[in-house]
């Protein structure tokens, strides 16, 4: 090393230790220096809470960077306490399971009744209609047999069963596999005898309806059943009470810019019913 090298060298390591050093107090941190931990422990809180989190929030609520909220949030969803979304986290319980079918006909009986009193005014005589094997679109199948001429596409050997006094209506059922949780029809070619078809209105009845997911259903099985359904049918309408909606299941039947119309009922949220018209939905309330 050269002599003028090395005295430049020395000057640099002078100057350096000549400044006054930082007092890291002064740093401005997130809510007072919030550790980590701390910062976990709250966002859990707001998930719980309010049952799903967004980066953007959390950045904002916390003074942080997205990059941090998503590294917490990663870090939840590890411990497996949050389920990680796009865009954010919620609660692993909020991935719906599918329940047997004789317990869906027991929970919100009134506010299923009166969505299929509200989708039957959506039915015209001489139509063609598809129904799925929801507990809803039961609902809808006990209310439209003094309709004239209308044919009913169904996979739900509960549909079938309760149209089978309606004169006036003629019936099709899809052949395939039967699953008794949930008394539908699936399979291959249950798919395949659907796109045999075209229809006016297809009823969906989806487990999970998250307006970021979509309406999802928790078996792969029926939900590509419930997907030949849709492209077929000219009008897609869900038929979901409030229970549904912020909720998902395992697999996605289709994107809420797909849905048509929603019948929903007065329960509700305000700030749902904003995002669903927001998507392009038309929306009612029974």
């Amino acid at each position: 090393m050269s002599a003028r090298r090395g005295r430049r060298i020395l000057n640099e390591v002078v100057a350096v230790a000549a400044q006054p050093a930082v007092d890291d107090s002064a740093l401005p941190r997130p809510l007072d220096g919030m550790m980590a931990e701390e910062r976990r422990t709250q966002i859990l809180q707001i998930v719980r809470s309010e049952g799903r989190a967004r980066v953007n929030e959390l950045a904002g609520r916390f003074n942080s960077s997205a990059v941090t909220i998503r590294n917490d949030l990663n870090e939840l969803h590890q411990r497996g306490l949050v389920l990680r979304s796009h865009g954010g986290a919620v609660l692993p319980e909020k991935i719906l399971r599918e329940s047997p079918v004789y317990e869906r006909l027991k929970t919100h009986s009134e506010e299923k009744r009166r969505i299929g009193a509200m989708a039957v005014t959506l039915i015209h005589d001489g139509e063609t209609i598809i129904l799925d094997s929801g507990t809803t679109t039961l609902e809808i199948a006990r209310q439209i047999k003094s309709k004239q001429g209308l044919k009913v596409i169904t996979n739900g050997v509960n549909i079938a069963a309760e149209l089978l006094d309606a004169r006036d209506i003629q019936t099709f059922m899809v052949g395939g596999t039967i699953r008794g949780d949930s008394a539908s029809i699936v399979g291959r070619s249950a798919e395949e005898m659907f796109e045999q078809f075209s229809a006016d209105k297809v009823f969906l009845s989806g487990a999970g309806c998250d307006p970021d997911f979509g309406v999802s259903g928790a078996n792969l099985d029926e939900t590509m059943v419930n997907r030949a359904m849709l492209r077929i049918a000219r009008e897609i309408i869900l038929v979901a009470d409030a229970s549904k909606f912020s909720k998902r299941s395992m697999v996605r039947i289709a994107p809420f810019s797909e849905i048509d119309t929603i019948i929903s009922d007065t329960g509700l949220r305000v700030e749902i019913q904003e995002k669903v018209r927001g998507l392009g939905c038309n929306l009612m309330l029974a």
